[in-house]
């Protein structure tokens, strides 16, 4: 186990860096990074994935599209986004992407939001239409705000507020990349991964920023307004709460967290662990992490989302293995 003394170190020697690299065009060459880390190789799986699974191409993102239940799955390529009605999973839909996606949100009602080189892209479930919307950069990660905005982090490490029509509200800059938004109230968040840092963004800077372990891969906020982020080379969870920035949860994760998603009905925030090919569901509410569900995936569980209407959890395999779905019902059986 880590000394107590060396994490409160490390966590006030990289909040001192940003106060002297925060307001900067760009990190400076003394700020220390890592190759972000990535999802460990799944072994072939042994046990028999829970629920039911049906085909789906190699997936890396997933999102259960919050108005339609419709599921979003974007290939590992990142050029063709599936549309799967869980009411019908064998009748899909599949929309050509203009660029390669790198994350995937909600968006207004009936849309998903994908983020994509010098852009953002719309996509209107229903009909299967994509509008874009330019941006300047590669954009990592997007989130769409209450009042119509888009918030967007970029390969460079900006993050800029956009309007509908693209119209730049503010930039912020300062980081090495932003790679995940958490939005919690009027509170933003985001991730660096190459730093493995979340950090808050104010009006017109960077706030207070924190260690996130050891690699930190992914990064959610839920409706209580934590911010859930994985460090999957150090195998934690990490739960924080903005405004300010503080690191309240801090709990091992055996083989390899990655992929994120929460259940607001049964507030359990479920976690896929690529090394097992498992998914491990935690109660947040004691204030330490409390396992309350565990089951088998499909090989190479990267993404996983939960249908906000049923409460149904979906996992979708990178190595092609098909897309999973576990009942609230089966769920609760199993535990």
């Amino acid at each position: 186990m880590r000394p107590r003394g060396s994490v409160a170190s490390a966590l006030f020697g990289v909040a001192a860096l940003v106060v002297l690299t925060g307001c900067g065009d760009e990190a400076g060459p003394d700020v220390p990074t890592r190759e972000p880390a990535t999802a460990a190789v799944s072994p072939a799986g042994s046990a028999t994935p829970a629920g039911q699974v049906v085909a789906l191409p190699a997936t890396g993102l997933l999102l259960a599209e919050r108005e339609s239940g419709l599921i979003a799955a974007l290939d590992t390529a990142g050029t063709t986004l599936t549309l799967v009605d869980p009411a019908t999973p064998g009748a899909t839909r599949t929309v050509s992407l203009p660029g390669t996606g790198a994350a995937l949100a909600q968006g207004a009602p009936g849309e998903v939001l994908v983020a994509a080189p010098q852009r953002v892209l719309r996509v209107d479930v229903a009909a299967g239409t994509v509008a874009e919307v330019a941006v300047e950069g590669e954009v990592r990660t997007v989130q769409f705000r209450t009042d119509g905005n888009l918030l967007v982090g970029t390969a460079d490490g900006a993050v800029r507020e956009l309007r509908a029509d693209g119209s730049v509200v503010r930039t912020v800059t300062g980081l090495v990349s932003a790679d995940a938004l958490a939005v919690t109230g009027d509170q933003v968040t985001v991730l660096d991964r190459k730093q493995t840092a979340v950090v808050t963004v104010g009006a017109d800077a960077l706030g207070l920023m924190l260690r996130a372990g050891d690699g930190a891969t992914n990064a959610i906020a839920d409706p209580r307004g934590r911010i859930l982020v994985t460090d999957t080379a150090g195998d934690e969870l990490l739960v924080y709460t903005a405004g300010p920035l503080v690191l309240r949860q801090r709990f091992p994760v055996s083989s390899s967290p990655y992929a994120l998603a929460y259940d607001s009905r049964s507030d359990t925030v479920w976690v896929t662990c690529t090394e097992s090919n498992e998914v491990v569901g935690y109660d947040l509410s004691t204030g330490i992490g409390v396992e309350v569900g565990r089951f088998p995936t499909v090989r190479q569980p990267d993404a996983v989302t939960v249908d906000e209407r049923t409460g149904d959890l979906f996992v979708a395999s990178a190595a092609g293995a098909g897309l999973q779905r576990i009942g609230a019902d089966e769920r609760k059986r199993g535990l």
